[in-house]
């Protein structure tokens, strides 16, 4: 099986030190299932003290990366025929599950992180996608790259132990996770569902369905709206069944799509 290669151009290689104290990037490591290749843009940086930011054109604080290391150290990576090449910054895209599902296809990400108060704008032209992990600011692109690289590496096949435990998880489809217990039967008062010691596999199927439908409704009902925008079979079911379950009116805030 071929490796999934992660190429990291950073100015902080340190930081990608963790990952070696991460469980399933630990374990994907230890199986030759990926690699990651960290490549330090300070060693790409011009003259004797190896500069890779200025001053930015106009004024303003900060510094600003510059373009020529950047683009040295892009073009020093050995490009695999499936790859692509993201832009960790907060202008970019929000990271989404289905992101990672389609780049688990490839054989290779190259990831650029951005850094200071952010790069020079003709370092954009090197990018397939641009990224970001939320709608807030970090101070720089290694820690939404340590996310893309645990997230992506889980789904690839050989890393979990149990690859049925992908499938129900939150934000693989447009619904939220159903609710997990464990032992003990009873915590503080607090009792474990009967229907989850009932042994009838088909209630629990109809629970746990439920609950995820409840539970997306409650706390993002924006997931179940956004479906308007994917007209499947399956879209219109868990529509369909939001509405049911929750018994709404026309009107009520939660009723998403009432005539379907």
């Amino acid at each position: 099986m071929t490796k999934f290669n992660f190429d990291v151009i950073t100015l902080f290689p340190k930081a990608f030190e963790s990952i070696n104290n991460l469980g399933v990037i630990t374990r994907a490591l230890d199986k030759n299932l990926i690699n990651v290749n960290l490549h330090d843009l300070r060693e790409y940086g011009e003259g004797n003290y190896r500069q890779v930011d200025d001053k930015p054109y106009g004024g303003g604080s900060g510094m600003v990366l510059k373009p020529e290391p950047i683009y040295k150290a892009h073009d020093s990576i050995d490009k695999l025929q499936n790859s692509k090449t993201l832009l960790m910054t907060p202008q970019g895209q929000v990271l989404k599950q289905q992101d990672l599902l389609r780049w688990s296809s490839l054989d290779q990400l190259i990831i650029i992180c951005g850094q200071y108060e952010g790069f020079d704008e003709r370092v954009r032209c090197l990018a397939d996608e641009e990224v970001s992990i939320g709608d807030y600011v970090l101070s720089g692109g290694e820690i939404p790259s340590i996310s893309i690289i645990n997230g992506l590496t889980r789904l690839l096949p050989g890393t979990l132990g149990d690859p049925g435990s992908l499938i129900d998880e939150s934000h693989n489809s447009s619904l939220l996770e159903y609710p997990h217990y464990t032992r003990p039967l009873i915590f503080k008062d607090m009792k474990v569902p009967d229907i989850l010691v009932s042994g009838n596999h088909e209630e629990i199927k109809s629970w746990r369905r439920q609950k995820s439908i409840e539970r997306t409704l409650e706390r993002r009902s924006d997931l179940i709206a956004n479906e308007n925008y994917n007209n499947s079979p399956q879209s219109k079911r868990i529509i369909k069944e939001s509405n049911q379950f929750m018994n709404f009116r026309i009107g009520n805030e939660y009723d998403i799509y009432p005539d379907w």
